[in-house]
């Protein structure tokens, strides 16, 4: 009895709040039906904001927060006025309510709640639409034009931004429809450069990964946001980096350094593939030495077991043409004992030297010579990341978690409803949305 006593009187407070006045209540079955009368509404014409005479009473259905896990519907008795100017084309209007947008089957609140739902518990749009008992269209529409609002015309929305991190990620794997299925993805690393308890925050999401993609954003954006741009994180790809440098020329460009250790790691895996296909003429088997100790060769030397140790030493001493591979591997692990190191000024001094003894270096060491080539072209954003410290790490993390939200979603056709998806889910709109 307690408990039912506690939830009538919570449905009461809520209804007030409303302006609204219950008059009677029934068990619909799959929804709670609450009958009321409204208290805050408007008496004065829509078109010409003249007083109107009262005429008759109607009715209006909303749809209201759920009740005990079960969809609520309100049905409101509404005075409708006859228009007391002569030259007034509305005859005869409805009362408006100051709880719901005329035309709207929700109250304003409903709408705040959809996000929270979205935003706070991870919930997808059907499970959010079936709490409410209104249908996916509806719920995911009133979603969209909300965060359309609390991010696209907030003209505060880009204040404080100072660090951004840029990543390509795949938000489609329909060729047919989408191509290659890239979108370029551009977070704020403000307060996580400061404070690493600080969640990142994403920004925008870009169709596309091109440069053009990164110019246009950024091209699009005042003048204001763009000069305080400070620092850009950002992979290996060469056009976002030719993008940032034409129209943020004053930031600092970092690449990031697992994309640099990646890198590195591919071409040792080139090396080993190459060594493989000309010692055996085709791809490697288990019992090839080669093959056998693939992760080997990408394990960071202090993490290695004797086991592994062992192994290597053995493959070292197999063949005397290996000894390409082990200078890629030295080259591998000496780059990623460069991100370790204490010392980020002795750090800095080592990495120069690395990229300068690869890509000048010839004959059978051609992946190296490549490695050396390509870090060189980026000489300055490589290094630069020993002097301000800030990495990738922050944006591939949101990338993990919009994987995560293509999965609640069991995946998306519309790209535009995707990239508000995403700000929804990984924008940090909680504060905006509570506050609605």
């Amino acid at each position: 009895m307690k408990s039912t006593g506690n939830i009538i009187a919570d449905t009461i407070c809520r209804t007030a709040e409303l302006g609204l006045t219950i008059t009677g209540a029934s068990d619909a079955g799959d929804y709670t039906l609450i009958e009321a009368d409204a208290l805050d509404y408007t008496s004065t014409c829509p078109e010409c904001s003249q007083p109107g005479v009262f005429r008759h009473h109607t009715h209006r259905m909303l749809i209201d927060l759920p009740i005990v896990g079960f969809p609520t519907k309100l049905f409101i008795r509404l005075p409708r006025y006859r228009c007391t100017n002569p030259t007034c084309k509305q005859k005869y209007f409805q009362a408006e309510l100051s709880c719901a947008d005329h035309g709207k089957k929700v109250t304003h609140r409903v709408t705040r709640w959809i996000l929270q739902r979205l935003a706070i518990d991870r919930m997808s749009v059907h499970a959010t639409a079936k709490a409410l008992g209104l249908g996916w269209d509806l719920t995911c529409q009133l979603a969209l034009d909300m965060c359309r609002e609390l991010v696209y015309n907030d003209p505060h929305h880009l204040d404080g931004v100072y660090v951004i991190g840029v990543d390509e990620h795949k938000w489609s794997h329909n060729r047919a429809k989408h191509g290659d299925g890239f979108v370029t993805v551009i977070v704020d690393m403000t307060g996580h450069r400061y404070d690493s308890r600080c969640p990142a925050r994403l920004l925008d999401v870009v169709p596309g990964r091109s440069a053009d993609a990164l110019r246009s954003w950024l091209g699009s954006r005042g003048e204001q946001f763009r000069n305080q741009i400070r620092i850009v994180s950002m992979d290996g790809f060469q056009g976002y980096a030719t993008a940032s440098k034409e129209l943020i020329p004053s930031a600092r460009r970092v690449m990031d350094p697992f994309h640099v250790v990646r890198l590195a790691g591919d071409k040792l895996t080139a090396c080993r593939q190459r060594l493989q296909r000309e010692k055996y003429q085709r791809r490697g088997l288990s019992q090839d030495p080669l093959y056998k100790n693939r992760k080997t060769l990408l394990t960071t030397h202090k993490w290695l077991s004797p086991r592994q140790q062992e192994s290597l030493e053995q493959l070292w001493a197999y063949d005397k043409d290996y000894g390409v591979l082990k200078l890629a591997w030295l080259a591998y692990q000496a780059i990623i004992d460069c991100y370790q190191m204490g010392n980020k000024r002795e750090a800095k001094k080592k990495m120069r030297t690395i990229i300068d003894q690869l890509r000048v270096l010839k004959g059978p060491n051609k992946e190296l010579a490549q490695l050396g080539r390509s870090l060189f072209k980026r000489l300055g954003d490589v290094l630069a990341y020993f002097d301000v410290g800030v990495s990738n790490g922050p944006v591939e993390a949101i990338n993990g978690r919009l994987e995560h939200l293509r999965g609640i979603a069991l995946g998306f056709r519309n790209l535009n409803h995707y990239i508000l998806r995403c700000l929804i889910h990984s924008g940090q709109l909680v504060h905006k949305i509570n506050a609605l």
